[in-house]
């Protein structure tokens, strides 16, 4: 007997706010859920007020769950060249700090080597300058507090962050990558 139960595996990206991040990838067919949350940092405890100061190391990211039979990891990393500058150290436009870097932070060891290859080969082809994008293993991932959960669906125009900083870059996700949406 056949089971009908999806496979889902986990991608952990850092590359600026997290509420940029989560709003583009929710919308992608196979990606099942987007938390917002830290990770990679030094200090047993993270929430915002404490990753804003950039003393504790941790970096905004997302942790998105997906069904690997509908994208893989590597679609995934192709969105995150498109979505963020992989080439500014601790900084994505008015955003400035370590918890802003470009990071992402493999599950296991294919990812390690998937997210090698997608650094060498298809970064390069898609920014100038050199790739600044850390590769570090998972440890530790704090969920971010329920206020930043879907941040951008709760909050939208409401919010001039959004409207200045997010809405250009979902529209310009939604256009490149149409055949890709729910």
């Amino acid at each position: 007997m056949e089971s009908n139960q999806q496979k889902i595996e986990q991608a952990t990206f850092g590359g600026g706010c997290f509420w940029c991040l989560e709003a583009v990838y929710r919308d992608l067919i196979g990606v099942t859920a987007v938390v917002s949350g830290y990770a990679g940092g030094t200090k047993a405890e993270a929430n915002y007020r404490a990753v804003c100061s950039g003393d504790t190391g941790h970096a905004e990211v997302v942790r998105i769950d997906y069904d690997p039979s509908l994208i893989t990891y590597s679609d995934l990393l192709e969105v995150f060249w498109h979505i963020h500058d992989p080439t500014t150290p601790n900084r994505q436009g008015n955003d400035v700090g370590p918890q802003y870097r470009s990071v992402i932070f493999y599950h296991n060891e294919a990812q390690k080597a998937i997210a090698e290859e997608s650094i060498r080969e298809v970064a390069p082809t898609l920014w100038e300058g050199p790739i600044v994008t850390q590769l570090e293993p998972l440890d530790i991932f704090y969920k971010a507090e329920e206020y930043h959960q879907d941040y951008f669906i709760k909050v939208g125009a409401r919010n001039p962050y959004c409207t200045i900083v997010i809405s250009p870059k979902v529209n310009k996700f939604r256009k490149k990558f149409a055949g890709k949406l729910k």
